[in-house]
C-alpha cells in the first residue's frame, strides 16, 4: 500500500540503507534529482510526438500532441530540502480525456541494472519507489512499473493532500513473480511512469499486480492536463531494494552524467554554452565531403544514432558550412560522422569540426 512520509522522519536518515542497497547502485534511476538536462539546458519542451525526451533519461509519452510542457525548474517554487532541481510539468489545455488519452512522465532502466531483482522468479525482490511531489492540485495520482513488453504492470497510488507543497511520497512494491522480465541485458529492465492524466484503457486496479497490457496508472487518478495551467513537479526520485525508504543516493555531478552519457551525448552549443565549440577533427573526402572522428567521453549503452542540429562548420583556415551529416561507423565507444557540404572542401586537407550554431547529438536510449 501507498504510504505518505514525513521528509525527515519517515526516509531512513543518512548513513542507514536497506541491507540489500548498502554497496553499489543502490537508487536503480538515473538523475532522480533532475540534475542534468544536456537536451534543453532548463529550456522548456512541449512534446509534440509519443517519446519524447526532457531532462536526461526522462521521457514523456503521450496520445495528443502540445497537451503539457515539460521543463528543469519550471518556476520559481524552491525545490525541497536538499535538492536544487526538479521536473516540472505544466498543462496547456483542458483536456478532456478519452478512454485511450494518456500523457505520461517515464524512464526506462536498462535490464543490466534491474537484473539482480529476478523478478518473473520465485525469488523477486520487494522495491521500494520513493519520491518528492508537488502540484497546484490535490487528490489521488499515479503512475506504474511494467516489464519491456508492458504486458506485466503495476499501478501504483499517492495522494498529494496540500495543493503547492512538496510531499514525500514512498510506495513498497511486492516484486513480481511471474511474467517475462529481461536479465542481464542492455534492452529495457523496468519502466517506471507518473501519469498526467490516463484514460480508462490504460488504467487499472491499484497496487496489484497484473497481466493486462499497457496500464499507465490507476483508475481515477487525478489528471494534471484536465485543468489549464495545472503543474506537477517532481524530484527525488529513488527505486531500491527492500520495504523502506532510505536517504536518497546523492552521486557525485560527473558520475551522474557519466550514467546519462549511456544514453545520450550532446556535443552541441546547449551543452558547451556559446558558439563555435571545436569538437572533433576528421580530414576531407572531397569537395563536399569531410569525415569527422567522435570520440566518446563513456561507453554507451549500443551504437547511436546521430542527429544534427543548427548549421555546424568544418575549419581549415576558413569555416564551411555543414548542409547535412550522416552516421559512418557507429560503435558504443566513438562515431564516425559523414558531414555534407555545398562545396569547398579539400580531399585529404586536415578539418576542425566546431558546432556552428548547433551541434550534434548521439543517441543510444531505450
Amino acid at each position: 500500500m501507498p504510504v505518505i512520509i514525513d521528509g525527515t522522519n519517515g526516509i531512513t536518515q543518512a548513513g542507514e540503507f536497506n541491507s540489500d542497497s548498502s554497496f553499489g547502485f543502490k537508487n536503480r534511476i538515473i538523475n532522480g534529482a533532475m540534475v542534468i538536462d544536456q537536451r534543453n539546458a532548463g529550456a522548456s519542451v512541449t512534446p509534440t510526438v509519443d517519446a519524447t525526451y526532457v531532462l536526461d533519461r526522462w521521457a514523456t509519452g503521450l496520445s495528443v500532441a502540445s497537451k503539457f510542457s515539460v521543463q528543469q525548474n519550471a518556476a520559481s517554487v524552491t525545490p525541497p530540502t536538499g535538492f536544487s532541481n526538479y521536473l516540472g510539468a505544466t498543462s496547456l489545455a483542458t483536456t478532456s480525456l478519452s478512454a485511450t488519452d494518456y500523457y505520461l512522465i517515464y524512464q526506462k532502466i536498462e535490464g543490466f541494472t534491474t537484473s539482480d531483482l529476478m523478478w518473473g522468479t520465485a525469488n523477486a525482490k520487494t522495491v521500494t519507489l520513493s519520491f518528492q511531489v508537488y502540484s497546484s492540485l490535490t487528490g489521488t495520482f499515479g503512475g506504474s512499473l511494467a516489464n519491456s513488453a508492458q504486458s506485466r504492470n503495476y499501478p501504483f497510488s499517492f495522494t498529494v493532500s496540500t495543493a503547492n507543497t512538496w510531499t514525500s511520497v514512498s510506495i513498497t512494491i511486492a516484486g513480481d513473480t511471474t511474467g517475462t522480465w529481461i536479465g542481464a541485458t542492455n534492452g529495457t529492465g523496468i519502466i517506471v511512469r507518473f501519469s498526467l492524466g490516463t484514460g480508462t484503457t490504460y488504467s487499472g486496479t491499484a497496487n496489484a499486480w497484473t497481466a493486462s497490457s499497457f496500464i499507465f496508472a490507476p483508475t481515477g487518478a487525478t489528471s494534471v492536463v484536465g485543468t489549464n495551467g495545472a503543474t506537477f513537479y517532481i524530484t527525488g526520485v529513488q527505486l531500491e531494494v527492500g520495504s523502506t525508504a532510505t536517504s536518497f543516493d546523492y552521486r557525485p555531478y560527473g558520475t551522474e552524467l557519466a550514467l546519462c552519457q549511456r544514453y545520450f551525448i550532446g556535443f552541441t552549443n546547449t551543452v558547451f554554452g556559446g558558439t563555435n565549440n571545436r569538437i572533433a577533427t576528421g580530414a576531407g573526402g572531397g569537395t563536399t565531403l569531410v569525415r569527422f572522428s567522435f570520440p566518446f567521453p563513456t561507453a554507451m549503452r549500443a551504437a547511436p544514432s546521430v542527429t544534427m542540429s543548427g548549421t555546424p562548420r568544418a575549419e581549415a583556415g576558413s569555416a564551411i558550412n555543414i548542409t547535412s551529416a550522416s552516421a559512418a561507423g557507429m560503435n558504443i565507444y566513438s562515431a564516425g560522422v559523414d558531414a555534407n557540404a555545398a562545396s569547398g572542401l579539400t580531399a585529404g586537407t586536415a578539418y576542425a569540426m566546431d558546432t556552428g550554431s548547433g551541434g550534434y547529438s548521439f543517441s543510444a536510449e531505450l
